[in-house]
């Protein structure tokens, strides 16, 4: 039997329906998924899984010797914090006691830390049932950092005030206190979270602000045989940190730039950013 015209309108919805679906059903699921955030109010961005090359060029100024460029996998994507973890966030979770004093508003970043606190911290995290956390490791953290550049910043090759905070210290570094200032914001300590522009993958402070910890156990060279999600070869207690701080130069806010740190020390110039397992299907 001949269809009707209404019959035939019907079958053509139909079949737009299903053409338009399968074209956008993907990239709206990954909208969806693109951003979490959880029950302590911390907002995570999707990486993507991918490769890059980590380290410096041998021209970058200021580089350090223990940035030797290699190809490096991320298999898997992951969430990663899109700030700093926050005074407020860390007060809701670890509470007042064990965390005595610290200078800032709900927003700064909590710093006086050690790699061990951060654990904690973790643990704490992972017990709300919520998904499961961890620190980055240094792979992640500059991979994430680049956001997929190759230059000294994931901006360009140089680095002023506007950018990050940096140079924010009245005996050391001063630079940028002026244009701190003229912000309304403190000298000698970091700025609230998202005071500054976002890289490409909606990742703020990335460079400056404060140093973060990471997973890895710090060691000079990298081991050049495990470029696939490496998670470090140092030994001892030295844990690798990156981003540079609000404390001194620019410099130290490069991509590539690396700093470590004793387990158990708390700096004043240091705090964390953490990772989410992306949930099965990706």
């Amino acid at each position: 039997m001949k269809p009707t015209n209404i019959q035939s309108s019907k079958i053509a919805c139909k079949c737009l329906f299903i053409l338009v679906f399968s074209v956008l059903t993907p990239n709206a699921l990954w909208a969806v998924e693109k951003i979490y955030l959880n029950s302590l109010g911390m907002e995570f961005v999707l990486i993507p899984s991918g490769e890059f090359v980590m380290g410096s060029p041998v021209d970058e100024p200021h580089r350090g010797a223990q940035e030797l460029q290699h190809t490096v996998t991320i298999s898997k994507p992951f969430y990663m914090q899109t700030t700093e973890v926050t005074l407020k966030q860390w007060r809701a979770l670890m509470g007042k006691k064990m965390f005595g004093r610290r200078k800032g508003t709900a927003d700064h970043p909590v710093t006086k830390v050690s790699w061990y606190d951060c654990e904690n911290f973790i643990e704490k995290l992972n017990a709300l049932n919520e998904g499961v956390y961890r620190l980055p490791t240094e792979a992640e953290w500059e991979y994430a950092c680049r956001a997929g550049t190759t230059t000294a910043y994931s901006w360009g090759d140089s680095i002023n005030c506007e950018r990050a905070m940096y140079a924010n210290n009245r005996l050391k570094a001063a630079g940028c206190i002026k244009y701190v200032k003229s912000r309304l914001m403190k000298i000698n300590r970091p700025a609230p979270v998202k005071s500054y522009p976002p890289n490409a993958w909606g990742l703020y402070d990335m460079h400056g602000n404060v140093w973060e910890w990471c997973f890895d156990h710090y060691a000079e060279d990298y081991d050049l045989k495990d470029n696939k999600d490496p998670q470090g070869c140092g030994i001892g207690m030295a844990h690798s940190r990156r981003g540079g701080s609000w404390y001194k130069y620019g410099y130290a806010c490069r991509s590539a730039n690396r700093a470590y740190g004793h387990a158990s020390t708390r700096f004043k110039t240091t705090g964390f950013r953490v990772v989410r397992k992306v949930r099965s299907g990706y």
